[in-house]
């Protein structure tokens, strides 16, 4: 009863803090904090406001078990005019907490070294829910008559079977290049931490063990797809469906917008552009997508190898067949669009090259090749693009630079010594320090830039700080890290975590742009959303429209903006790829917190 009435108490200050005090409010990470972690929470005022301290209180006593100085002003950011970071590390007792500063009272939180745990199984809820052909979320199939070929060296319009992978996002294109990017971040999240991973459902998604966890379940089911789109040595497919599919939302079912029945087009790798709205994309080769297939190949060979060694053989002798698929013709191979201008414009391959040799050479003996002759390779493109672009601009194309970072970098390290590993870890030093000149000047310690996809940015990057943090031993970064990973979870100038559902408790998306939760009325557990875009890039796309009033409108800039909205496909719109990099980051966050 006592309890019961401290939390009536609380409720009820937090009410009257909200409704005298507008001004002032903590942001804190949704999820919680680990006792030996770095806990960090930011305190931001739309006035003149200043704080020197503030209290961390429990939030069954309402006692203060901590009183900590504020630091320094970060001055104004977006909507605010002070910011102040709250640093609370040194506190490691478990427990639920609140913090006060100023006239302002955060939300409670939790300090427990379980607050990831079961995160990264929670969000395969939603890649199993975009899953084409079978899909177990709706146990029913869609898109069962894929597809009908363009481009390619056969006549076009000649049928192939590629039923099966992900939707890419809320529309239902999906793309080799994302794809086979998802497929190695889930087969990597098994390999690096396989102990936080559940096995709670069948090979088709749905209930029901079958031996294997279901992280593998859903990577095997991104392989299949990508087996299909490359049938066989001289060809290799990138891209199923295009842009009208954009007629209308609706739950997955079969489309026939294409002019052939229930079959979509399935567009070949060539190496030369291919249609762009009115005009043609900038494809320059076959190496791009070509590589992401070989590294997803070979990692998930060098895991099946045991429990299931036919398939294994058959990921080997796909993935020896893919990077010589990628050296037909060095480049990028970009998506295509029919309708629109908006493709997925990747411009850099080599960082793919060199990911590719790098998985080849951890498993040289199965492909017949000389270790240190790839490894070479490896090392000869890790050259050509030492630091993934965005990380020293402000701004980028819509994927642009896909993957998001150099997941070269990292596999090609961990295989090398001396000065030939010290000159590949400077690579990722030098990238998070350019990131770092931006991030400190702000309370949130904010560096990556709002474009398309910032979330699926800030994801990556917090995983190379990750990795620059192992493969070097320097925790230099490890505050900026954390950074990233509490904003996508509420350390943000919006106070929302960024993914449906996670947690249950906290201020989540509700209404993002997607068919199942707008027409369906689904849940669409564990999708990151894309996240707060530039404010010049709003205004400027084309058929954007609120539908609801914007419970944000007080946080947004001109800086930035995210609105939970439906009609928002900027900022609120799930993505498959996105999503499955983010189950990489929460399983290594779950394992770090187990140790």
């Amino acid at each position: 009863m006592r309890n019961t009435l401290f939390i009536i108490i609380i409720a009820f200050i937090f009410a009257f803090t909200k409704k005298e005090n507008p001004n002032q409010w903590i942001r804190i990470n949704w999820l919680g904090y680990t006792p030996s972690g770095i806990k960090v929470a930011v305190w931001c005022a739309k006035n003149e406001s200043d704080i020197t301290s503030f209290q961390l209180i429990d939030s069954a006593s309402g006692k203060i078990v901590l009183t900590g100085k504020a630091g320094k002003s970060f001055g104004a950011y977006g909507p605010f005019k002070n910011t102040y970071r709250l640093n609370f590390s040194s506190f490691k007792k478990p427990g639920t907490y609140f913090l006060k500063a100023g006239k302002a009272i955060s939300p409670s939180f939790r300090i427990n070294k379980n607050v990831y745990k079961g995160t990264a199984d929670f969000c395969l809820f939603y890649m199993r829910q975009q899953q084409s052909g079978f899909n177990p979320f709706l146990k029913d199939s869609c898109h069962t008559h894929d597809g009908y070929t363009m481009y390619g060296p056969m006549p076009d319009s000649t049928h192939i079977d590629v039923v099966g992978g992900w939707h890419d996002a809320s529309d239902y294109l999906q793309y080799s290049t994302t794809s086979a990017n998802a497929t190695w971040h889930l087969l990597a999240a098994y390999r690096d931490f396989p102990k936080v991973f559940a096995d709670k459902k069948q090979a088709n998604g749905l209930d029901g063990k079958d031996g294997i966890p279901d992280v593998l379940d859903e990577a095997k089911w991104g392989l299949d797809w990508l087996l299909k789109m490359h049938p066989r040595p001289d060809w290799m497919f990138n891209q199923l469906g295009d842009d009208r599919d954009h007629r209308g939302m609706r739950i997955p079912k079969e489309d026939t917008f294409y002019g052939k029945g229930f079959e979509r087009p399935v567009y070949f790798i060539n190496g030369e552009p291919q249609q762009r709205g009115k005009f043609m994309n900038h494809t320059t080769g076959t190496s791009s997508t070509a590589a992401k297939f070989a590294s997803a190949f070979s990692l998930g060979a060098s895991l099946f190898e045991k429990s299931n060694p036919s398939y294994a053989k058959d990921l080997t002798n796909h993935a020896k067949s893919a990077i010589k698929y990628a050296l037909i013709k060095p480049g990028v191979t970009q998506t295509v669009s029919v309708v629109s201008p908006y493709i997925y414009a990747e411009d850099n391959w080599t960082d793919d090259m060199e990911l590719a040799f790098a998985m080849l050479a951890k498993s040289a003996n199965n492909y017949n090749l000389s270790k240190a002759e790839l490894l070479d390779s490896s090392i000869k493109y890790s050259q050509e693009e030492k630091v993934t672009p965005w990380f020293y601009r402000d701004t980028a194309n819509h994927y642009q630079y896909y993957p998001f970072i150099n997941l070269g970098h990292y596999e090609l390290a961990k295989q090398l010594k001396g000065s030939e590993k010290d000159s590949i870890i400077s690579y990722y030093k030098q990238g998070i320090e350019d990131v770092w000149k931006r991030a400190k000047e702000n309370a949130f310690y904010r560096g990556v830039p709002f474009i398309w996809c910032s979330n699926n940015l800030t994801t990556s990057f917090a995983i190379q700080c990750m990795w620059y943090q192992k493969l070097s031993g320097d925790d230099s970064f490890s505050q900026l890290e954390q950074a990233n990973i509490d904003w996508l979870f509420g350390c943000n100038p919006w106070g929302t975590s960024m993914v449906y559902g996670l947690p249950s408790w906290g201020d989540t998306p509700v209404d993002p742009h997607s068919a199942f939760t707008h027409i369906g009325h689904y849940p669409i557990y564990g999708g990151m959303v894309d996240g707060p875009v530039y404010t010049s890039i709003y205004k400027n796309l084309i058929g954007i429209t609120l539908y609801n009033d914007d419970e944000y409108a007080q946080f947004q800039s001109d800086l930035a903006v995210y609105h939970d909205d439906y009609g928002d496909y900027s900022s609120n719109e799930p993505t498959m790829d996105g999503t499955a990099s983010l189950i990489y980051l929460l399983a290594s966050q779950e394992a770090k917190a187990e140790k």
